[in-house]
């Protein structure tokens, strides 16, 4: 058995407001660019989630990524979505999820921002938790907190982190240091000054250097 560290990879997170048709061959540029996990779509949970969910669940799908659909467990079962991703922090908006798509889909949760928000999380047996929030990038760097609770949940936890690293590429690889199985990016990617497909190259290379410096 191996002692390696496990590879860690990206998410991709959509903007809040976009023409979803218009944004599809971004994406598509973006994932065939580099090893991509999963993609948020409609992380904002507004009225345009269906319409990101229509054009852009078959995107993520025909490149190998999740497609995980933000807040609406009627519109990731219509899209035929990987999944959903619940980021009001409600445990009763978890388990109606799990009720609703478990075992067959991913249920993942977001809105946490304690650590006993995160054992409480934890007990539901969801498929990650993701700390931070989607669009929570208002910096170059990856915020402190969000850091310091990836890492605890990471070095005691089995259950799957995702962390929202910050508007930079140079965060991707603070982010990483955590442990966290996945790294969430959002605006690094689709306001890289070379374009989506670049940043993606980037990004992969800095996780695959991480796993390289942990081994």
């Amino acid at each position: 058995m191996s002692d390696s560290p496990a590879r860690q990879r990206l998410i991709l997170v959509t903007p809040p407001a976009l023409d979803a048709v218009r944004f599809a061959p971004l994406l598509a540029e973006a994932l065939a660019a580099g090893d991509v996990a999963a993609v948020l779509i409609g992380a904002a949970e507004g009225p345009g989630t269906a319409a990101q969910a229509e054009a852009l669940v078959p995107v993520a799908q025909a490149h190998g990524a999740a497609a995980i659909v933000a807040g609406d467990t009627r519109i990731a079962g219509h899209t035929k979505a990987d999944g959903v991703h619940i980021g009001s922090g409600r445990l009763d908006d978890l388990r109606l999820a799990a009720d609703s798509l478990r075992p067959k889909r991913i249920v993942g949760a977001g809105g946490i921002d304690s650590r006993h928000a995160a054992m409480e999380v934890g007990e539901l047996d969801v498929d990650y938790l993701f700390f931070g929030r989607p669009h929570g990038d208002t910096h170059d760097e990856a915020h402190a907190r969000v850091l310091d609770l990836a890492e605890w949940w990471s070095e005691i936890m089995q259950i799957p982190a995702v962390v929202m690293a910050g508007r930079s590429l140079g965060s991707v690889a603070e982010a990483a240091a955590t442990g966290a199985d996945f790294v969430a990016l959002h605006e690094a990617v689709w306001s890289h000054a070379e374009g989506p497909a670049a940043a993606v190259r980037i990004a992969v290379a800095a996780l695959l250097r991480e796993t390289e410096d942990a081994a």
